[in-house]
């Protein structure tokens, strides 16, 4: 501490001595020019006269006004830099500049007044004053900012990428971020869409808008074969319709828009999710029966391997494989699953056991039922009926009950934009529908050879599909681009398990999030890493001020400016390839969207025309009623089929 004492006294000294040295230079200057009297004395004029005359000789100090002047004002300028004291809260930058300028007029243009001595010391001397004063108040200024930057954004903000890095798959979303007290313009380049991106943000804070729409349209744009989960149906589907009919020309092969609504049957088209060409093995089946069922019964994801979860699962799955074994497959959907099922359990065990390949599979309720525990097998068997029975509805069973087309979507011969529509007030009973569509596709366009597809699922924590994790680790290689959108990891955690949702959190390589908070923030501020910045402080005693300047690694962006994050402004990371390089991955910036644009696009929108071929009400909801009926119809016919062929196998057997 002494030894810091002593080098502040040690810096004064010099201070004052270079400060001693500029008013010796004016001194000089108002001497040479104007040969005033300072002392009576016939000596002091002989040798001063000399020194000033061998000082202009050899430098020209005094060949004019300025030159003594201009070294007067560098040693007063360097005296001012080590200047310390007490920052004065009242003395702005204006009143600085007004001193300092006024200062240099009279300091340094007033040549003219030389034959006028007097006036010439007076303005000479009032103006070195003034500057002298602006000089000291500025030192002060500049070295009492601390307070000019109270949220450390200076430290927090860096610089990012201002190329634009397209290739035929990217994503590049324009930005505009804050570094060094300027804003710049600047790009984030999802250059490998592949790698899967995840997109958070509390509701408003602008994910769909600036993010999600980008990545439907650029992706439209580049001949994407598309699957787009829309949960807030239209909303996302009307812009896929919409840009789709403005890119068509990006589809060299063509490409077909398909809808699932159950709300509008007009608008949808038919397609059934378990038809029997993609069922090769029964554990397709028992994926569909668990898909389902965790739909409907979301606390069962904590529960995996339980007896009571895993019974329902196998029950449901046994029925779809039958279904797929008898007559080729001709009754295998899921509407005849749900109808099969809540058949009595004396009509169907006996049919199900009597194949082979379900013989095994269904022991534990063969178990049950020959052992008398009657009980245990009607607590099994509704566990599958009650969830199950939640779906039987007539719009549902004719969207699922039709072939319009197959979901293969990134089939390269034949290309398909799929949107399938939610309804927030029925997400229970549609999500566990549509959570079945998602996890076919899934394992379908998951494939080598085929089309570059985008699977785009916004509000991700209202439905559940088998395989997620999955699919994100295993899709880079086929091309297949995932983007998932939910609120915070705390629902993935919630609905997923912490496990999967681990898995998901930790593979996907571009992240993109809004304002988010609690350990959602912290987590995203630990992976966005530390940088090393600048600490000052200041320390004011009686006598004395005294400064010190450290650094210290903190985070980039910590989690409390995560959690304030303005509607449209994003923070995250991208990866990159190896032949393109993204040295800064990091952003902390506002995407640009034209708002103005892309309201006038929005007003052009045509709405989702009708694409049932049954274009009358009446004539639908009829269709509608005979499809329920004749549903119900086919299975109660199956069973008097199936028992009549069981009353012969017996007979011939006894």
């Amino acid at each position: 501490m002494s030894q810091q004492e002593d080098d502040l006294r040690a810096l004064a000294k010099i201070m004052d001595f270079l400060r001693a040295v500029s008013i010796i230079l004016v001194v000089a200057n108002l001497y040479y020019f104007t040969h005033v009297q300072a002392v009576d004395s016939g000596q002091f004029y002989m040798i001063t006269d000399k020194i000033l005359n061998n000082l202009n000789d050899e430098c020209g100090l005094f060949a004019n006004t300025f030159n003594s002047k201009l070294y007067a004002l560098l040693f007063l300028a360097l005296s001012c830099l080590g200047t310390r004291g007490v920052k004065n809260e009242s003395i702005t930058w204006k009143h600085i500049a007004i001193a300092i300028l006024s200062g240099l007029i009279l300091f340094l243009l007033n040549w003219w007044m030389v034959s006028w001595p007097i006036a010439y010391i007076g303005v000479t001397g009032l103006g070195y004053v003034s500057i002298l004063m602006g000089g000291i108040w500025a030192s002060r200024m500049l070295k009492n900012d601390m307070m000019d930057d109270r949220f450390n954004d200076e430290n927090e903000s860096f610089m990012q990428e201002t190329r634009r890095i397209d290739n035929e798959y990217s994503v590049n979303l324009p930005t505009r971020f804050y570094y060094k007290r300027k804003w710049h313009k600047g790009w984030i380049n999802v250059v490998n869409p592949f790698r899967a991106s995840i997109v958070l943000g509390t509701p408003g804070s602008g994910k769909s808008y600036a993010v999600v729409n980008n990545f439907i349209k650029q992706q439209i744009d580049k001949g994407f074969a598309i699957y787009c989960y829309d949960f807030k149906y239209p909303d996302l589907s009307t812009i896929v319709y919409n840009h789709l009919q403005k890119n068509l020309k990006k589809y060299p092969k063509g490409v077909k828009f398909y809808v699932i609504n159950f709300d509008d049957p007009m608008r949808s088209h038919q397609c059934n999710p378990i038809h029997p060409a993609f069922m090769t093995d029964i554990a397709d089946a028992y994926e569909s029966a668990y898909t389902i069922l965790l739909n409907l019964n979301k606390t069962w994801i904590q529960k995996q391997g339980d007896f009571f979860v895993e019974s329902p699962i196998i029950l449901l799955a046994a029925i779809i494989w039958y279904l797929r074994c008898f007559e080729n497959g001709k009754y295998c959907t899921f509407p005849h699953a749900i109808e099969f099922l809540n058949r009595s359990y004396e009509d169907i065990f006996p049919i199900l056991t009597s194949y082979p390949e379900l013989e095994n599979y269904l022991s534990p309720f063969m178990d049950a039922w020959k052992g008398g525990a009657q009980d245990q097998l009607q607590g099994q068997i509704a566990s599958a009926k009650i969830p199950l029975s939640r779906m039987i509805s007539p719009q549902l069973y004719w969207v699922m009950t039709g072939n319009d087309f197959t979901l293969d979507i990134n089939n390269p011969e034949e290309p398909k934009i799929l949107c399938v529509g939610n309804n927030p007030d029925r997400q229970n009973i549609y999500g566990a529908a549509l959570g079945l569509y998602n996890s076919r596709i899934v394992k379908l366009i998951n494939k080598k050879g085929m089309l570059k597809s985008g699977v785009i699922i916004d509000e991700l924590p209202t439905i559940y599909f088998k395989g997620l994790d999955n699919l994100i680790a295993t899709a880079r290689s086929n091309k297949v681009a995932v983007c998932l959108g939910f609120q915070d990891f705390s629902q993935l955690e919630r609905d997923y398990g912490k496990p999967e949702a681990a898995v998901v959190m930790n593979t996907v390589g571009n992240i993109f999030s809004g304002q988010v908070v609690g350990s959602t923030a912290k987590t995203l501020s630990e992976r966005f890493g530390k940088v090393l910045q600048q600490r000052q402080s200041m320390s004011i005693n009686r006598n004395d001020v005294s400064h010190s300047i450290n650094t210290q690694m903190d985070s980039l962006i910590p989690a409390s400016k995560i959690s304030t994050l303005t509607q449209g402004n994003f923070v995250g990371a991208v990866c990159d390839n190896i032949n393109e390089r993204i040295e800064q991955k990091i952003f902390h910036a506002e995407i640009v969207v034209d708002s103005e644009a892309v309201n006038a696009e929005m007003a052009a929108y045509e709405p989702i025309p009708i694409l049932s071929k049954i274009k009358d009400k009446a004539t639908m909801d009829a269709a509608i009623q005979k499809n329920y009926e004749q549903v119900k119809q086919d299975v109660r016919e199956i069973v008097l089929r199936e028992k009549a062929r069981l009353l012969i196998t017996e007979s011939h057997n006894s």
